[in-house]
């Protein structure tokens, strides 16, 4: 099995994502839909020893320990950040392609308000959104504009590391879970001892990690970082959730103190082909702060509706100027629209 020629068509037809998995027939997700290649089934044995070719001995023996694997690997001159996991005692491999150049802002659809916040010097702001929306592409955008604009010491914590940074005006250096760091909580405990201005973490993924970036944030610092939740309200309600209930009273105060803004994010497809971010956005300010400090994450979203001057958007209204802007269809809006009413009644 020639594992390479999956990602040369992965990358000739500009696909997002690359999935093969045993047993199943190989698929690429382009502009947002899955397609089928034109193979047969995957055999499970090809693909292990396909996947052994890729890595080394002592890593082949981590993922049979673990089960699971993240690792950044390049072909024909692009990256893939590569995941490695058993479905039904079975390998499988799914691999996003990084681009590989930073997008530019314009491209993103980046507007003055999220250009904005990237001259914030401390607190927190969160990239959020459901797994494939860009939020690493988003959090390396805004890296990278402070990287040309500011003279920072910039520290990543990535698993694994996506895009490269070039030094402009900033020092950046890059931090990989499993290479240079065993753990996120651990690489931000020792960060603050680096001088940092700005640290960029990949995803704040459990009580540990989220304590650290909350003390980074309230120390001096802006942490940049991601969740997997669909709206502020959401967000901050899933962050409190993990910490114990004696605890969840100091953990909204530090987040009504830190948190200066959430990105809600998700794409959708786009007129003539391609895709569009949709985002949400809530600023920090004395009424959401207010609000996070009592618990009412309820409220959030109509002080977000009332606070546009501040440069908040609901994702109803972001959803509505993409359609005006004749970005995306009717059909697309509408059914985004009826997507959002779905996940709200379960919230």
């Amino acid at each position: 099995m020639d594992i390479s020629s999956y990602f040369k068509q992965a990358i000739d037809q500009n696909a997002s994502d690359l999935h093969l998995a045993a047993g199943s027939i190989p698929a690429l997700r382009i502009g947002g839909e899955l397609v089928k290649l034109n193979h047969g089934i995957v055999e499970s044995e090809d693909l292990k020893q396909a996947i052994t070719s890729l890595i080394d001995k002592k890593t082949m023996e981590k993922f049979n320990r673990k089960r699971e694997l993240d690792f950044s690997q390049e072909f024909f001159g692009s990256r893939f950040r590569v995941n490695l996991h058993y479905q039904e005692g079975k390998i499988g491999l799914t691999a996003r392609l990084v681009p590989k150049t930073i997008p530019d802002p314009k491209e993103l659809g980046f507007d003055e308000v999220i250009y904005k916040l990237t001259h914030i010097k401390d607190g927190l702001i969160l990239v959020t959104g459901p797994s494939g929306s860009g939020k690493s592409t988003t959090l390396a955008c805004m890296v990278d504009i402070i990287n040309k604009e500011r003279r920072a010491n910039i520290v990543t914590i990535e698993d694994p590391i996506e895009y490269l940074f070039k030094e402009e005006q900033s020092i950046i250096e890059q931090r990989e879970l499993g290479h240079d760091t065993l753990s996120f909580a651990s690489a931000l405990k020792y960060a603050l001892r680096q001088d940092p201005n700005v640290i960029m973490l990949g995803e704040m993924r459990d009580v540990e990690t989220i304590s650290a970036a909350l003390t980074a944030a309230e120390t001096g610092h802006l942490v940049i970082s991601t969740l997997h939740t669909s709206t502020a309200a959401e967000t901050i309600s899933r962050i409190v959730d993990v910490f114990p209930a004696h605890q969840q009273q100091q953990i909204l105060n530090q987040l009504a103190s830190t948190l200066r803004a959430v990105i809600a994010q998700q794409l959708l497809p786009k007129l003539g082909g391609g895709r569009v971010a949709a985002r949400e956005i809530m600023i920090h300010n004395p009424a959401i702060a207010n609000l996070i400090r009592r618990n009412q994450m309820g409220q959030l979203y109509s002080v977000i509706q009332t606070s546009q001057k501040d440069g908040m958007i609901t994702m109803n209204k972001a959803i509505d100027r993409l359609l005006a802007d004749h970005l995306i269809s009717k059909d697309v809006a509408h059914n985004s629209k009826r997507d959002l009413e779905t996940q709200a009644s379960y919230y």
